[in-house]
């Protein structure tokens, strides 16, 4: 598998990252794998998550992370060219199967897969409920989950905020890669990965150098921000379903 256009799109967003003159701080950089496959779990804030989530892997280990991702971004104009010369795996939401099995090829073939459980960005900023497909993945391919916690690129680039080069520019990134994991089986193998996670996640958020500040619009509400509630967001989120649903609708 050839990697010249990942490659190029990596030393593309390092110096994106300079420009912005991100603070991006980065723990746990001897979990990375030096070979073999491994599926990386991340919590999703931001749309420039895939790309600081990846980082820490090419530079440690010079690893590349594919990502799976909704099938809509395969089929941008600009996007979906470079998705697919990246080899990242396209997710059909109505008929996930195949990327199931693709993912789990890619693993057995010593793949980094990356996966976004929680399939969406959590407005609350929170972990929001897991899809079942990380564990499942790995106990099948039988390699490793290796959870990854990000905070603060909500700052940069979320949901309902647009965003602005000023406000984006020396914003901290903090990245902590935990140690492998053994997926459990059963049920209460994603209630053990979300105990792994929220745990990896409070110690992200403890040593990042900023507080809230006069406007603490990324700070989840429990910890005296004014994002949205879990159950807010949840709301926020069925009601873009709606709309996107309506939309397609009135395509037909």
């Amino acid at each position: 598998m050839t990697d010249g256009a990942y490659r190029y799109v990596a030393h593309v967003a390092v110096g994106l990252f300079r420009a912005l003159d991100l603070r991006i701080d980065v723990t746990g950089c001897e979990h990375v794998p030096t070979t073999g496959g491994a599926v990386v779990v991340l919590n999703h804030t931001g749309f420039l998550d895939f790309a600081l989530a990846g980082f820490p892997f090419w530079r440690a280990q010079g690893r590349f992370v594919r990502f799976m991702a909704k099938q809509e971004v395969f089929t941008h104009r600009v996007m979906g060219p470079l998705m697919r010369a990246m080899h990242h795996i396209p997710v059909d939401r109505a008929a996930g199967a195949g990327a199931f099995r693709a993912a789990v090829e890619a693993l057995r073939a010593g793949e980094l897969v990356g996966v976004f459980p929680e399939a969406t960005i959590s407005r609350s900023f929170c972990l929001k409920e897991f899809k079942t497909g990380a564990t499942r993945m790995a106990r099948l391919a039988d390699v490793p989950l290796i959870p990854v916690t990000l905070w603060g690129s909500q700052r940069v680039w979320t949901k309902d905020r647009k965003p602005t080069l000023r406000a984006a520019r020396h914003i901290p990134i903090s990245i902590t890669i935990g140690a492998p994991l053994r997926p459990e089986r059963g049920p209460a193998a994603d209630a053990a990965l979300i105990t792994v996670m929220n745990a990896l996640l409070d110690a992200t958020r403890a040593r990042y150098p900023e507080g809230p500040g006069d406007d603490p619009w990324w700070v989840p509400a429990h910890l005296g921000g004014s994002a949205p509630t879990p159950a807010q967001a949840a709301e926020l989120e069925a009601q873009e379903q709606r709309e996107r649903a309506q939309r397609r609708a009135e395509r037909m």
